[in-house]
Order: C-alpha cells, then sequence, then structure tokens
C-alpha cells in the first residue's frame, strides 16, 4: 500500500456491515433499552452487541470456563468490561472511593484495572449491574461515553507531574479536545441516566450520522516525555512551550499498531509530521483531521480503515492540505522538540509547586486484593486521606499528585504496608507491558497479563547473571495483533498466535520512535527466551555506552531498522 497522490480520496464499493449498523442505530439508541428488559439472556443481541461499544461497553464472556458452560448446555457467561472517559487520566480520590465500592460490590472479579488509554475498566459487570454502574459514574461527574468503536475516544495527556502549570495548561487542552469531539447524541443520556428524550433532532455536525469509519486515538504529550507512546495515535498534539507556558502545538497525524496475521495489507506506522499550530487553532485542526478522516476512511474494510491507511492511500500531503483547507489554516514548520523518556519514574519527584508526587508501579495496571498484596485496598486507604489527585499513566501506573510535605511520610507507610511500594521491583519490570488478554478478551489468541509476570521474572534473571538489571529493556506483550499492549513501539515485543505461540519483534527503541521487525514467527516462549539470553549477554558486553538494547540489534545487523512500514515491515530477513 504505497502513497500516491492519485488514489480516490473515497473508497467505492460495498460498504461493511457495521456502517448499516449505525447508519439504522438512530444514532446509537438501536434496541439497547428494550434489550435490558430481556432476563433470557445475559448479554446483548444483534447490532446491540456492537452499538454498547460506542457507550464504553465491551462484551465478554470467561473463556477459562466457556467449554465448561458449553457442556452443561449453558450459554457462555456474558459480562461486560466498562471503560471510563477520563481526559489525561485525573481523578479525585473521591470519585475513587466510589469506583472501588462499585467494583467490589458489582463487578464478578472485584479489581480495577488502569488502561494503558490513562483511564480504569470496569470487568465482569453482569447486565443487570450495566445501568447501575453508568449511573454511579454520572453521580461522581464521569462516564464512559466514547470510550470504544468508530469514535474519538479517550484522549491522552503526558501525566508529567514535575513541571505542574506547564501540565496543568496541556491537561486542559486534552479535555477540550474530549469534549469538543464527543458525540452529540441524546442517546447515552436517555438510556442510561434516564433523561427524557429531547424533541429535537440529533445532530453529529462533527463525527456524521455513521460516525467515523474505525476508532480514533488522539494524544497531547510534553516533550521530552513520550509516556504516551504518540506514534500509536491517530492524531497528536506536541506541546511547544515559552517560558515555561503552552504556545502551540505540533501536529503529527496517522500512527497506529493494529495489524492482522497474514495480511501484508495491514501494518503498523508511525505518525506524520504535518506541522506546528499556534494554541489558539487547535481545536479547529482537531476537527478538520477528525472530519476529513470521516469523510475519506475506508468504509468498506475496517482492517483498512484507520487514518494511517488514508494517508497511505491518498498520501499525506493531499490530506494534510485537506485539513488546511477545512481549518483555515496552514502549517507552519514544526519546532524543534525531542524525546529522551518514555515509561513513568516510579517512586517520588518534587514538583516546582514543591508538593510531591509519589508514582505508584501497578503491574499490568491490576488493582485487585491478594493476601500478599491487597493493592486495590491501599489505593482505597490512600484515598480517604490525600487531599490532591490521582494521575493514571498511560502505562499503567498510578501517580499521586500533590502531596504536601508533611503527608508524605504517610502516605509512604500506607502504600508500603499494602504492598503498593517494593525496592525489589527491577527497571525491566518496571518498563513492561501486556494487554488483557484471557480469560476476558474475545480477540485473545495466547496468554498476556498472566504470562507476563513469570516472562519478566526470567528475564530478570538474564540480566542479572549478565550483570545489566540496573538497566531496562522495554518489553511488551500483547495477546493477538491488534496492537492493545502497544508491542509495536517495544525493543522486545510479543504477539500472540496461538497458546504459548508469538512472533517475535525485536530492534524498536526506548523512546518509542522505531517500529521493531519480526525476528521470529509462531515460536514458544522457551524459544524466545533461548533468544533473548543470547542476545542480552551480547548487550551487555558490547553494547556502547547508554546504548540500548534494541539500538544494539540495529547497529549489530541482527535486525534491519523498519524504515517505511508500509513498505518495508514484511521484508524478510535472514535471522543470525
Amino acid at each position: 500500500m504505497k502513497s500516491h497522490t492519485q488514489a480516490p480520496l473515497i473508497v467505492e464499493g460495498k460498504l461493511a456491515d457495521s456502517e448499516r449498523m449505525k447508519k439504522e442505530s438512530h444514532f446509537l439508541r438501536g434496541t439497547i433499552t428494550e434489550d435490558l428488559k430481556n432476563g433470557l439472556t445475559g448479554g446483548f443481541e444483534g447490532d446491540n452487541f456492537l452499538l454498547i461499544r460506542f457507550h464504553g461497553m465491551y462484551q465478554q464472556d470467561d473463556r477459562d470456563i466457556r467449554a465448561e458452560r458449553a457442556e452443561q448446555m449453558l450459554e457462555p457467561r456474558h459480562a461486560m468490561m466498562l471503560r471510563c472517559r477520563l481526559p489525561g487520566g485525573i481523578i479525585t480520590p473521591q470519585q475513587w472511593l466510589n469506583i472501588d465500592k462499585f467494583a467490589t460490590e458489582n463487578t464478578l472479579y472485584g479489581s480495577i484495572r488502569i488502561t494503558n488509554r490513562q483511564t480504569f475498566q470496569f470487568h465482569g459487570i453482569l447486565k443487570g449491574n450495566v445501568k447501575p454502574a453508568h449511573q454511579m459514574l454520572a453521580e461522581v461527574g464521569l462516564d464512559s461515553l466514547a470510550t470504544a468503536n468508530d469514535v474519538n475516544r479517550n484522549v491522552l495527556c503526558t501525566s508529567n507531574p514535575v513541571q505542574s502549570s506547564l501540565h496543568q495548561e496541556a491537561y486542559e487542552w486534552a479535555k477540550k479536545i474530549s469534549e469538543h469531539l464527543l458525540p452529540r447524541t441524546h442517546a447515552y443520556a436517555e438510556i442510561w441516566l434516564d433523561k427524557e428524550k429531547v424533541a429535537t433532532t440529533d445532530e453529529e455536525p462533527i463525527l456524521g450520522e455513521t460516525y467515523l469509519p474505525r476508532k480514533f486515538k488522539t494524544t497531547v504529550v510534553i516533550p521530552p516525555h513520550n509516556d504516551v507512546d504518540l506514534h500509536a495515535n491517530d492524531m497528536n498534539f506536541v506541546a511547544i512551550a515559552e517560558n515555561g507556558h503552552l504556545i502551540g502545538f505540533n501536529v503529527l497525524v496517522g500512527g497506529g499498531l493494529a495489524m492482522t496475521h497474514g495480511d501484508k495489507n495491514t501494518f503498523p506506522r508511525l505518525a506524520s509530521e504535518f506541522g506546528y499550530i499556534p494554541i489558539d487553532k487547535t481545536l479547529a485542526v482537531a476537527e478538520a483531521i477528525v472530519t476529513t478522516q470521516r469523510d475519506w476512511g475506508n468504509r468498506t474494510e475496517r482492517k483498512n480503515a484507520k487514518t494511517k491507511y488514508t494517508l497511505e492511500r491518498v498520501g499525506i500531503e493531499t490530506f494534510k492540505q485537506e485539513v488546511e483547507r477545512r481549518s483555515g489554516v496552514v502549517f507552519e514548520d514544526i519546532k524543534p522538540y525531542e524525546f529522551t523518556h518514555r515509561g513513568d519514574q516510579i517512586g517520588w519527584l518534587k514538583g516546582v509547586d514543591n508538593n510531591w508526587h509519589l508514582t505508584l508501579f501497578i503491574e499490568s495496571g491490576r488493582l485487585i486484593d491478594s493476601p500478599n498484596a491487597p493493592l486495590k485496598t491501599g489505593v482505597a486507604e490512600i484515598a480517604k486521606i490525600h487531599q490532591g489527585d490521582f494521575r493514571l499513566t498511560a502505562n499503567q501506573n498510578l501517580i499521586v499528585a500533590g502531596i504536601p510535605e508533611h503527608e508524605k511520610d504517610n502516605i509512604e507507610a500506607i502504600a508500603r504496608q499494602y504492598g503498593l511500594i517494593s525496592d525489589k521491583v527491577t527497571s525491566l519490570r518496571e518498563h513492561a507491558m501486556a494487554c488483557v488478554s484471557f480469560p476476558t478478551c474475545p480477540l485473545a489468541m495466547a496468554e498476556a497479563e498472566r504470562f507476563l509476570p513469570s516472562f519478566t521474572d526470567t528475564l530478570d534473571g538474564l540480566m542479572a547473571k549478565n550483570n545489566v538489571s540496573d538497566e531496562h529493556i522495554v518489553v511488551r506483550v500483547t495477546g493477538c495483533p491488534n496492537g492493545c499492549g502497544r508491542a509495536m513501539l517495544a525493543e522486545v515485543g510479543l504477539v500472540g498466535k496461538a497458546p504459548d505461540r508469538y512472533n517475535l519483534y525485536l530492534g524498536g527503541n526506548r523512546i518509542g520512535t522505531r517500529i521493531p521487525r519480526m525476528y521470529r514467527e509462531n515460536i514458544t516462549s522457551k524459544e524466545i527466551i533461548a533468544i533473548l539470553d543470547t542476545f542480552i549477554a551480547e548487550w551487555a558486553t558490547y553494547r556502547n555506552q547508554n546504548e540500548g538494547f534494541g539500538d544494539f540489534l540495529i547497529r549489530t545487523d541482527v535486525v534491519k531498522p523498519v524504515l517505511n512500514s508500509a513498505i518495508d515491515f514484511y521484508e524478510v530477513q535472514e535471522t543470525v
């Protein structure tokens, strides 16, 4: 799929069935209200199965017990995953306590999961508790509107607790972008919050009657911290500051990581630089990018419907010129910026306002109470006394932000008491990430979240053996090729193909600006460990000063760098 400006702006052909579903949904209402009253099944039926995604939910079932229930002639144990809309990941302690209470009392698993979309998810909400979940969120000033399906999803923002004033400005823009691009339909309020139907006709001036061709993701990022992995997203605003205050954004468009096994028309892609805009043009440009993708995106083939494929089909310059035409804004040259860090700095940091910020490492973002580590209760105990805010990070961690000096020791004591701080966590483990995968994700092909702890244990052993335990390698595991674990921006990426079988990708970099290349296909975790054993030993011995693992593999020709993923991502290379 090579870029060329002569390609048709609109893909002709038979529309995907999802387009019919959206058009017939009466602005996302469908028959969800009637379906809620159906006690014969624990799930949603027909189009409603997909429509609830626009309202922030996915219907799932526990795959660990699916076969057992089938033998008993029972339908799968359907339950919903609900994802909150939380631009920039900021939440108050009081909101958190309400969320914690709901998770304990109304979900099958009793857990809260911090996602790499900088928000939280409930897993295991039975159908009868779905409406109360939405009403609980509304009572504390939150919602789950547009956190899934063909809309602009939760807007990420660099957590950056040190530069407090700049972060606050960037966070406010993340909220403005989120609000500006939300669906205008009244369906969410009518179905879940029992609001009376508004007599006026629904309109969607930005998203359109059939919404976007595919999901759309947005970030606001403050250099030098690429903690949101901007290249995984459709639209990115890179903050440009002057004298500590935000003056505008560099705009990057067309990033995305999802692909399909065996389909070379799908591939991960880094976002392309469009140019710089002053801050007062942000919403106009955001709207123009979204509407251009709305009108030009592929509605015949969902696998090729994301913004990255539109750019590859019509050409970057053609897309950019259309954004300029629609917004009335001419992009200026990109302002200088540099990324030097990714991930979160675990532990204590002091901000410019003299308050302290404690970043807690939460493995895979899973907050649940276990006998030796009652993590979920620990966060609730902190929430009871904390007067600042919580910040969920795009790396699945939790920042207790805005702690005055006199509360610092008290907060740390609680965190240690409940296992939220451990001096034994290695740098490699802190930088590792996994998607949910089994047992709840219907797309999972291999383990990810449940596999990651033992996998990192083994890698920690290899690091220790080679005296590099104080170093880190960015390792990510995803249970399928849809990209949720962001393995396509890792130095070592595992993409699931079958139980205990993964494609191994190598050669990304620490700052998340290079896509790794497949090194071996469809191999076991044991085979992966053997390969990494060799390469970690070589890296430890022959690396240059401060040279990351992925950079070392590129320099020593273990893998070739991916230069243009639309052309060379699938290029076969002899392994060494």
